[in-house]
């Protein structure tokens, strides 16, 4: 925030009237200096950057590198840095929902009461998801082979309408989802879809009947 009520300045008087109360902070910095004009604001900035970015942080890293050279270690650091990379340096990861899922913790009402199976309801379709996907309502001990996979229902050239309803093939467990411009529409064709379908032989049908 200093350094942002410096920039801001606009005159050299607002320059004098912003510094004057961080003396003791500029001076504990380093950066205490005579201003004789506003462009020094420049300098006063600079100034204050080292300080935070580097003078500030200097004996903490120092002490961090000496301790690194304990077995050796910074110098395996400085031979395979790529490999130590990810434990030393933050990098953006792309959002899973897996990872989503992970961040989050679920406090569900207590068992037994109406609340507790209004917000298990869509627990129960996971079930009826995977029997439409695989044949199986639940993951046998084995499990599955090949892997369960989804893919995208895309409107090819040749096909007047794109599907609005899920596809499955049980024979390699891929669920084939519908796009959809809105969560609703995507939820309901679902839902019919599931409701709907009881058997390897119904999914055609389904698909027919619906239009």
């Amino acid at each position: 925030s200093h350094i942002i009520d410096v920039i801001e300045c606009k005159t050299f008087e607002d320059l004098l009237a912003t510094t004057q109360p961080l003396e003791e902070y500029l001076a504990n910095a380093g950066c205490l200096r005579p201003l004789r004009r506003l462009e020094d604001k420049n300098l006063l900035v600079d100034d204050i950057l080292m300080f935070q970015v580097l003078h500030r942080v200097r004996g903490p890293f120092e002490r961090f590198r000496d301790g690194l050279r304990t077995l050796g270690v910074l110098d395996k650091i400085k031979g395979h840095p790529e490999s130590f990379r990810p434990l030393l340096c933050w990098s953006p990861t792309m959002l899973t929902a897996d990872l989503v899922d992970s961040l989050f913790t679920i406090n569900l009402s207590p068992v037994g009461s109406n609340r507790r199976h209004a917000e298990e309801v869509g627990t129960q379709k996971l079930g009826t998801i995977l029997a439409f996907a695989t044949g199986a309502n639940t993951v046998p001990p084995i499990g599955f082979f090949p892997q369960p996979s989804i893919e995208f229902l895309h409107q090819e050239q040749d096909t007047a309408t794109p599907s609005k309803l899920p596809i499955a093939n049980t024979c390699i467990n891929c669920l084939k989802l519908p796009l959809h411009t809105s969560y609703r529409a995507f939820q309901e064709n679902m839902d019919f879809a599931l409701g709907n379908t009881h058997g390897f032989g119904m999914v055609k049908f389904l698909i027919v009947s619906h239009y």
